[in-house]
């Protein structure tokens, strides 16, 4: 595993120490690499989405389609 050092501000310590005093976090390094995990799944989650708006852009505009039966569609699920 390797190793980094970061910088952070005091009160950004004390918010990571408290975090590891009230049991959320074994460590300083824990609660870092949660939060790097939950930044990674963030940001897959948003390419997703980014990829399925630019489908629904690129793929024109929608032509004889039925507002009505699309909305009875919804209605019945």
């Amino acid at each position: 595993m390797a190793t980094m050092n970061i910088s952070v501000p005091d009160p950004m310590k004390d918010w990571v120490q408290a975090q590891i005093d009230n049991g959320k976090y074994a460590s300083s390094s824990d609660y870092v690499r949660d939060l790097i995990r939950k930044d990674q799944e963030r940001r897959e989650k948003l390419q997703v989405l980014q990829t399925a708006i630019t489908k629904g852009i690129e793929s024109g505009i929608a032509e004889d389609y039925d507002m009505q039966a699309i909305q009875q569609g919804l209605d019945h699920e």
